[in-house]
């Protein structure tokens, strides 16, 4: 039986009788067909949800797509691959990707057993103190970590490690927290019983049922550190460019379009590389158990405590850097003040310089469509692939192909695109939010699928059998609980607008920056009244997406409370 396909029990005696013949028409449009001793019957096409969003995505993102990568593999492109230098930059990206994944799994294998497993007073707050910063834009990360860091450290490879462990730790602990959590705590108790030693429970049996969650959190984190652009920026130096920067720099400083376009490449193959060597790993070194909730327990032994104390450390350390982005704003000169955040209403002495309130503005201007395209778009992604037969697997890996690229190859991209057609977007301001609702649309896919897919369908199957065609029956059972999930992918989508930097960089004008760019322009320049109200800004803009994402996250409970 297909994804789309739904089932209802026989009815009752009481029930009129359904006829045994192959089909039967129940209203003039709802088919209904008998078998298995179920009665199973078609939600609305998936062709109709499907369309639009893979127009738009051949539109958006396929098209730029292929204009990098024929602008790359021109002459130019190819004398950019030649080039030490570009090699040097490939060499320093894998560097820190892979010492900053290495450590973000060390230091978040025992937080999430901390976490997950272990039960303390304010181990609740402690979690979301932690997963604060995966919501927070890259560019508030490099400022809070300008703040906290001696000027010393600015421009070296352990700033920019240790900012990605702040940003990524969260990956960790939750994908492998919750995985944890579910594994039945009856195994390794079997094995302790039989005499063996806590480390041969740990390699055993812990690990291998922890692996898959493990290689999936290191995949993630590795991507997410190899395609780093805002934590680079700001706090890398010359010698310490990653493909991204290279990109940005080359595209923007250089005009060299050709050789931004074969970078792009070069990390495009990377990611790819990646992604299968993850998928396939996992596929091999999965093992199935039964999942079972384990109860968390209180810390027993003193490795245990240790543990605990370890872990409320840690989020004391994620704490300081945002901690120290509001001194930042609140210290002028040797006293307390407001005065930058007087400041971010005063317009720059060029007119190319806006003030931060006018930035505001725009980010929320540019948010507004950006959020009712992505929820629009992924949406129908959503149901397309929920309703579809055959295929749907290979249908959501292609909606989802826009979130294993970089946002700076697909700003890059719209910026090539947008000069020669299909659709001129040259001086628009709407490029800005269709770059930013084409990395927000896979998060809202995302969001939106697992609840299709969790709908019970002998609810639209009793509405047909009361008559109602299939767009009825849809409007009555799907989209209500269907608009319940879009306002919470709304809520991220809002939060990914406000603080996507990567694709904006691009887009952007330049006497109509939003937020993120505002703060890296303002960081650029030396002095202590544009440090003061990068910060000043940063806090807005923390509060700004850490609500959206609050938002979102409130209506997920009273969607799971509802359901």
């Amino acid at each position: 039986m297909g994804s789309g396909d739904v089932a209802l029990s026989p009815a009752p005696s009481s029930s009129p009788t359904v006829p045994t013949s192959s089909t039967e028409r129940v209203s003039p449009t709802a088919q209904v067909i008998r078998g298995d001793d179920r009665l199973l019957v078609r939600p609305p096409s998936a062709w109709w949800f499907g369309t639009v969003p893979m127009m738009f995505l051949a539109l958006f993102f396929v098209w730029p797509l292929l204009n990098v990568l024929v602008r790359g593999f021109s002459a130019d492109g190819r004398s950019a691959l030649t080039s030490m230098t570009t090699w040097h930059v490939v060499a320093f990206t894998l560097e820190q990707a892979v010492l900053s994944t290495t450590l973000t799994v060390v230091i978040g294998l025992p937080a999430s057993y901390a976490l997950y497993r272990l039960h303390f007073r304010g181990r609740r707050w402690l979690l979301a103190l932690i997963t604060v910063p995966f919501v927070l834009p890259t560019v508030v990360v490099g400022a809070a970590f300008r703040g906290v860091l001696p000027p010393s450290w600015l421009g070296t490879l352990g700033a920019i490690v240790l900012a990605h462990i702040f940003f990524n730790l969260a990956v960790v602990v939750r994908l492998v927290g919750s995985h944890w959590a579910q594994v039945d705590e009856r195994y390794a108790q079997a094995a302790r019983t039989l005499g063996a030693a806590p480390y041969d429970v740990w390699r055993t049996i812990t690990w291998p049922l922890l692996r898959s969650a493990v290689l999936a959190a290191t995949s993630l984190v590795f991507l997410f550190t190899f395609t780093s652009f805002g934590v680079v920026l700001i706090l890398g130096g010359p010698t310490s460019s990653t493909l991204e920067v290279e990109i940005y720099r080359r595209a923007v400083s250089l005009f060299d379009l050709p050789g931004a376009a074969a970078l792009c490449l070069l990390q495009i193959v990377a990611v790819l590389v990646v992604l299968v060597a993850s998928g396939r790993t996992q596929r091999i070194r999965g093992v199935r158990h039964r999942i079972r909730r384990s109860a968390t327990v209180v810390p027993r032994s003193g490795a245990e405590r240790i543990l605990v104390g370890a872990t409320v450390i840690l989020g004391v350390l994620v704490a300081l850097p945002l901690l120290a982005l509001l001194v930042s704003s609140l210290r002028v000169g040797d006293r307390w003040g407001l005065d930058w955040w007087c400041a971010v209403s005063v317009s720059g002495p060029t007119s190319r310089d806006v003030s931060a309130w006018e930035s505001i503005s725009t980010s929320l201007t540019y948010a507004v469509p950006a959020v009712v395209v992505s929820v629009g778009i992924g949406g129908l992604a959503a149901c397309a692939v929920a309703y579809t037969r055959r295929g749907h697997e290979l249908l959501d890996s292609a909606l989802m192909l826009p979130l294993g690229t970089s946002a700076v190859t697909l700003g890059l991209g719209l910026l090539i695109t947008s000069a020669r057609g299909p659709v001129d977007l040259r001086g628009s301001w709407l490029i800005v939010p269709i770059g930013q609702a084409l990395v927000a649309m896979p998060l809202v896919l995302r969001t939106v699928l697992p609840v299709l897919r969790a709908l019970d369908p002998r609810l639209r199957d009793a509405a047909a059998l009361l008559g109602a065609p299939p767009w009825v029956a849809w409007r009555t059972v799907d989209l209500p609980i269907l608009s319940r999930a879009l306002g919470v992918s709304a809520g991220l989508a809002v939060s990914v607008s406000l603080g996507e930097f990567g694709a904006t960089s691009f887009l952007a004008r330049a006497g109509s920056p939003t937020m993120p760019i505002h703060i890296a322009h303002l960081l650029e320049r030396p002095g202590e009244s544009n440090v003061g109200q990068a910060a000043a800004l940063s806090i807005i803009l923390l509060v700004l997406t850490a609500s959206a994402a609050a938002v979102a996250e409130r209506l997920s409970w009273n969607r799971e409370a509802t359901t």
